[in-house]
């Protein structure tokens, strides 16, 4: 089981995002790489910390993680913070570590001398599923456009910041000496420049190329969730790590079923006689049709749960409910034998109304939904 990212952070659940903010930072200080040359523990804590601060960091994945726990970031795919390295925590976290480690990164991954790999541009589409889809998860292989290298195109090191990718400055004021490092315009930050190149390439020598991703989706991801495959965006220049797949879920809408959380809806009508003498009626549910039985005197209003009938729960706790709401349906013109029997039936105690205590109010029975 995956550790709580407050815990991992060390802040409770009603932190603040500077509360936050200032948890990771010291995380990161304690268990920095070129603090701990080989420590495989501090590294994996170092990771954790990321993993836990990219969640906890955005308000968006906050919220989604408070309601939905780990499963909310945690499907295959490698959306969320599952599957960071290092690139991916200071190409994104750099800036946190502010003048911790003089700058740089000396001595880890390659960020010797301040150097900071360049992270290509990510990539954002639509999937659209149906609720058989969402409910039981599903794979989708998708045809994505994205920037790769080129075959054929060399580097050399940017003159401009002898492939550091920054440009450092030291400015006089009333405080003192101060230093500022910015980004390389010369090669963006990449270090390297382009020595030679394809003619198909573009100018940071990267082409376009159409290829087909596979997507893991979970099983009740809802619509409008955002999923994210690490390393499916556009190609960096030069030795940069890939930008990722944004992939935002779209609900194809069903015939019959409403979603409402992990809970269905389905509206079921009846006939008077059906609602007097009982039935069986054959409804839709997720995975094909299900037979259910209404028995003689049913209620209009009645609702019928069908328990573990929803959708599977994000978070594996099993299944929501299938809520089949009873309408008794009246018939709008009746021929002449028919009303005789209704104008009979007018007088009869029988048809009377007699509501009984176990008969639910409409409030009760939406409170009932709910519960």
């Amino acid at each position: 089981m995956k550790e709580d990212y407050y815990e991992i952070l060390g802040v409770s659940k009603g932190a603040s995002a500077a509360e936050i903010k200032k948890a990771y930072r010291k995380k990161a200080i304690e268990y920095h790489p070129d603090k701990n040359p080989g420590d495989t523990k501090a590294e994996e804590m170092f990771k954790k910390s990321a993993e836990a601060y990219e969640v906890l960091g955005n308000p968006d994945k906050r919220a989604k993680y408070d309601q939905f726990g780990h499963a909310a970031f945690d499907g295959s795919g490698g959306f969320g913070g599952g599957g960071m390295n290092m690139d991916d925590i200071f190409s994104q976290f750099g800036d946190i570590f502010g003048g911790a480690f003089g700058g740089g990164f000396s001595g880890f991954g390659g960020f010797g001398g301040g150097q900071r790999r360049a992270k290509g541009s990510n990539l954002r589409i639509r999937v659209k599923l149906t609720l058989e889809e969402l409910a039981n998860g599903v794979e989708k292989k998708v045809k994505v456009r994205r920037k790769l290298q080129a075959d054929g195109v060399t580097y050399k090191t940017c003159p401009t910041c002898n492939g550091t990718g920054q440009i450092t400055k030291i400015t006089n004021t009333i405080l003192g000496r101060m230093q500022t490092a910015t980004t390389c315009t010369t090669c963006g930050g990449a270090g390297q420049s382009i020595d030679k190149k394809p003619s198909d390439a573009d100018a940071q020598g990267l082409k376009v190329v159409e290829e087909t991703v596979s997507i893991k989706i979970p099983p009740g991801v809802e619509d409008g969730m955002q999923l994210k495959v690490t390393g499916k965006g556009n190609d960096a220049p030069g030795n940069g790590i890939a930008g990722d797949l944004l992939v935002a879920i779209e609900t194809v809408e069903h015939d019959t079923l409403k979603r409402e959380g992990d809970n269905l809806h389905y509206d079921l009508y009846i006939s008077i006689p059906e609602a007097v003498l009982g039935s069986s009626k054959e409804i839709d549910a997720i995975g094909g049709k299900v037979r259910i039985k209404l028995e003689p005197g049913l209620q209009s209003g009645k609702i019928l749960r069908l328990r573990g009938k929803g959708i599977n729960s994000l978070n594996g706790y099993g299944a929501g409910d299938l809520l089949v709401h009873v309408n008794v349906w009246t018939p709008k013109s009746i021929n002449k034998e028919q009303k005789e029997f209704f104008e009979r039936m007018q007088d009869d105690e029988n048809f009377a109304p007699k509501p009984e205590k176990s008969d639910k109010s409409f409030f009760e029975k939406v409170k009932d939904m709910f519960s």
